[in-house]
Formats: structure tokens, sequence, C-alpha cells
């Protein structure tokens, strides 16, 4: 009877590690999807769904990041720094959204955005806080409870698993700040019926280019360097001989 207790039993240890599985990757991407995602989704949904301005829409999804950096700052006494940085674009887009010019003005201020937050991801390189870390961990730890904990040790460390860190904040934060440049050059250089498409084109290319490259010169190693923290302890507990 005992016997078919323990099998009984059993499962739940493997069930227990599936649900810490389950709620490690939930923990991962929600300030991504609560900070980054959500404010979006619901910007495309006022204006282009429910015909809503898009002032009206840039204020109306800021609510949910106003409210995350200000809980951040209450309850936890700190900055919640990807809601502060979607907040803050979308007071740049509501500030320049107050401004009126010819088309090739109105080309270029939508650059203004996403210059910000290139500026402000690259700021938060040098304030020791690195931006980009919020979409970083979950490709490398791949919600696994066990990648998190190497993650916290490694990045704890300050070798060379945080310069890859803080690279990573450092190319992305280029990247966006010289593709808004590259678009407010050529809303003056280019007609203004290229422009329209070309925007489009620049954004993509430079979101794919950058997706390959951090991922070859960040992504990868980091990946290998949580591997090997997570076999060290076993190499170190394997008794000699």
């Amino acid at each position: 009877m005992s016997q078919f207790a323990t099998e009984a039993a059993a499962p739940a240890p493997a069930a227990t590690a599936a649900d810490d599985v389950r709620k490690a990757r939930i923990e991962s991407f929600k300030p991504l999807v609560l900070d980054a995602l959500l404010p979006t989704v619901l910007y495309y949904l006022l204006n282009k769904g429910f015909g809503m301005g898009a002032l009206g829409a840039l204020a109306w999804s800021s609510v949910v990041p106003a409210g995350r950096t200000a809980w951040g700052l209450v309850r936890q006494r700190r900055v919640n720094g990807l809601a502060a940085l979607i907040l803050t674009a979308n007071v740049v887009g509501l500030l320049l959204g107050l401004t009126s010019g010819d088309a090739r003005f109105m080309l270029a201020k939508d650059s203004g955005i996403t210059a910000a937050v290139g500026i402000a991801v690259l700021v938060s390189v040098c304030a020791g806080r690195p931006l980009m870390t919020v979409a970083l961990q979950p490709w490398v730890t791949k919600a696994n409870a066990g990648r998190l904990a190497a993650w916290e040790r490694l990045s704890a460390g300050r070798g060379q698993f945080a310069r890859l860190e803080r690279k990573f904040s450092v190319m992305w934060g280029g990247a966006l700040f010289a593709e808004a440049m590259l678009r407010v050059v050529g809303a003056y250089t280019l007609s203004v019926d290229t422009m329209v498409w070309a925007g489009g084109v620049i954004a993509t290319v430079t979101f794919t280019l950058m997706i390959f490259v951090s991922g070859a010169l960040v992504i990868g190693p980091m990946e290998k360097m949580v591997g090997a923290e997570l076999r060290e302890p076993a190499r170190t507990g394997t008794p000699a001989g």
C-alpha cells in the first residue's frame, strides 16, 4: 500500500518544477508586456481602431507606464526603468505633437521619439542600470530558474558578463539613435513620397540587423557563460577519483 502511495506522490516534484518554470517565464516577460507592449497596443487600438486623435491616444497609452513608474517610486523605492523610458518617449511624442510644420517636418519629428529612447538607453548604461537588460535577460535565461540564478551570480561578478550586459544596451541605444538621425536626414534630402516608404525600410533593416548582430556578439556568448556557470557546481561537487 505504501509503495502505491509513494508512486502516486512521485510526480509532485516534477509538477512543482514545471510550475516554477511557468512562473519564472511569466515573471521574465511581465515587464516587457506591461511596460512596452501594452502601451503600444493601446495606442494603436485607440488611434487606428477607435479613431481617437494621435495626441489623445498617446496620452491614454501613457497611463500604464506612468502608473508603473509611480508605483516603483512610492512602494518599491526604485525607478522602473522600462516604464519610465516608455513614459518619456510618450511625453516627447506629445510635445512634438503640439508643434506643426510642413510634410518634411512631420516625417522628421517621428524620429524624435526613437532618438529619445536611444539617448535614454545610452544614459542608463552610464548610470549603471542598462535599460535593455529587461529584454536581454529572458532570451539568455529562457525562463529557467537555474539559469536565472546563474545570471544573477554572473551579473553580480562585474566581469565579462556584466560588460556584455552593458554592451547590449550600448549597441541598441546607439542603433536607435543612429536610425532616428538617418530618417531625419532622409526627410530633408529625399522626396516626401520616397521617405514615406523608406522610413519603414530603414527601421526594418536596422532592427533586423541588430537582432542578428547582438545575438552573435552578446546573446550567444552570454548563453554559453550561463551554461558554464550551471555546470560549475556539478564539477566542484564531484568527488575526485
